[in-house]
């Protein structure tokens, strides 16, 4: 079956299970095909047309994976809104996108309607159960033939970027101008990547929201290589684990934020837990600690590779058994990626220097969409770069230091939040933790640690001077923080990614300048 595409496979074994939703329904590929053939003719009775695009504001669930079929084989591009948003910030999408066509649920119906009610020129609305307006998903789906339609053509994903440094925008590449069926490679591109196979007995558990691009793209990669996929609606760390168990689940996708709270579940559930399925675990969309990590591959082994990549691309991979050698490492570059570490010139650097992380642009370019500014802002020749800080070894592999834009300069000094952040998650008391800069007159900025302790700790004085503590015999001292503050919870997203910029803004305006 090498080199199938999920239309090929469904056709030839329709009564296989290839997606058990988050309610427990086990859906067949035969069902998954035919209702993603059905949504091409919605979509199209709706007037939207190859190079189009469609917005799906949808959580986990079977509806996405249709629309996601449909798209792939009508030419459309496909917009996953992270549903975490404002209505304005949904409205935003949905225009920048120029999307004709929003699928919606009922779960975010009040968020659907705002949205849809500050666009102009609004987009027709399909809805999965009742919004109380839009037309009804799974009737329109019911009024169509579901046979393979006419004038098949390769359609994409138009993800936007989470907007840490400002409005969200769309990651743009050319669609591909070979059909659907003449597109086998790009289905299972990155699992390639990372070194991985995929077949008919293996079992993909989709932890974390779709709209995010690494877990749609492993999702929907698994669904093409002919593995059955489980898909949870939110994340629990037992229920995670039960997963696995129930369903012989052979691979995974996590974020660092799952395996901290994996690790922080009771001796007794971990030490119950049935892992002896999986063969490949991936993690990757945000900084793990050293400390958890290590954690990690003790429990479950070598079954753990990272990867490095952007929604601009990437990357990078590396295995646990590298890792161990080279703890921090987030791999070397895979088949056909390219990485250079340049300093603020555009000079290439020595190795073991940091510099900004350049990574070569591979063969299907992207834009941002409708910003040709940002587009070209940041690319140097045939490289581009988000903004991470990094280096590269000896041996070539990458460690990455922070962001650009997270950096604390004290004194003249560079500081990367994330090397003390992992410091102190490797405190027992210590559920999260964000390291931001606080303003400061005599340095410029000071470091400030803004700490989610665990639920069994007590938030009093302390905690605090046992945190100050711990990371005084762990840092130098001008990275020490000059203030831990305890909170009852940080705007961590459900994929990990925490947006630093409004923690340090809730730091400073509650912080006057400290006196030099």
């Amino acid at each position: 079956m090498a080199g199938k595409r999920f239309w090929d496979r469904a056709q030839q074994n329709p009564t296989r299970i290839a997606l058990i939703d988050p309610a427990g329904e086990a859906i067949t590929a035969g069902a998954l095909f035919g209702s993603g053939n059905q949504a091409v003719r919605v979509a199209r009775a709706r007037d939207v047309r190859a190079g189009d695009t469609v917005a799906a504001l949808l959580p986990n669930c079977r509806e996405l994976i249709e629309l996601y079929l449909a798209a792939m084989q009508a030419g459309w591009y496909l917009v996953p809104i992270n549903h975490h948003l404002t209505a304005p910030e949904v409205a935003h999408i949905v225009t920048d996108s120029d999307a004709r066509l929003l699928v919606t649920h009922e779960w975010f119906r009040d968020l659907a309607r705002d949205a849809v009610g500050l666009l102009a020129d609004a987009p027709a609305v399909l809805t999965v159960g009742d919004c109380g307006f839009g037309d009804d998903w799974r009737t329109a789906l019911d009024a169509q033939d579901d046979d393979l339609p006419d004038d098949r053509t390769s359609g994409g994903i138009m993800y936007y970027t989470s907007g840490t440094t400002g409005r969200p925008k769309g990651v743009r590449r050319p669609l591909p101008t070979s059909g659907p069926d003449e597109n086998a490679g790009m289905y299972s591109e990155l699992l390639r990547l990372c070194g991985i196979s995929s077949s008919e007995d293996d079992v993909h558990l989709c932890t974390s929201p779709l709209y995010h691009t690494a877990v749609l793209a492993f999702a929907t990669d698994a669904l093409h290589g002919g593995q059955t996929v489980v898909v949870m609606d939110r994340w629990d760390a037992a229920g995670a684990l039960e997963l696995v168990a129930r369903h012989g689940v052979t691979n995974t996708h996590v974020v660092p934020t799952q395996f901290h709270r994996l690790l922080a579940l009771p001796d007794e559930v971990r030490e119950l837990a049935d892992i002896s399925s999986l063969r490949y675990v991936l993690h990757g969309a945000a900084p793990c600690s050293v400390d958890v990590k290590r954690r990690m591959i003790a429990w479950w082994g070598p079954v753990i590779v990272e990867y490095y990549g952007t929604t601009e691309g990437g990357g990078t991979v590396v295995t646990a058994a590298e890792w161990l050698e080279r703890p921090g490492t987030v791999g070397r570059t895979w088949p056909g990626a390219e990485i250079r570490i340049l300093d603020d010139d555009g000079c290439r650097v020595g190795n073991g220097t940091p510099g900004l992380v350049y990574i070569k642009l591979g063969s299907e370019p992207f834009e941002y969409h409708g910003d040709p500014d940002k587009t070209a802002g940041n690319r140097l020749g045939d490289f581009f770069t988000v903004g991470d800080i990094g280096y590269v070894d000896d041996e070539g592999y990458l460690f990455l230091c922070d962001r650009v834009a997270d950096v604390i300069i004290a004194g003249g000094v560079n500081i990367y939040p994330a090397e003390i952040e992992g410091v102190l998650l490797a405190h027992p008391a210590v559920a999260d933790v964000a390291v931001v800069g606080a303003l400061d007159e005599a340095l410029g900025e000071r470091v400030v640690a803004v700490v989610l302790p665990m639920p069994e700790r007590a938030a009093d004085p302390s905690l605090i001077a046992d945190l100050l503590a711990h990371c005084a015999g762990h840092l130098a001292r001008f990275k020490t923080p000059t203030e831990v503050r305890l909170v009852e919870s940080l705007p961590r997203d459900p994929n990990g990614k925490l947006p630093r910029r409004l923690v340090r803004e809730q730091v400073r305006a509650a912080t006057d300048p400290a006196p030099g």
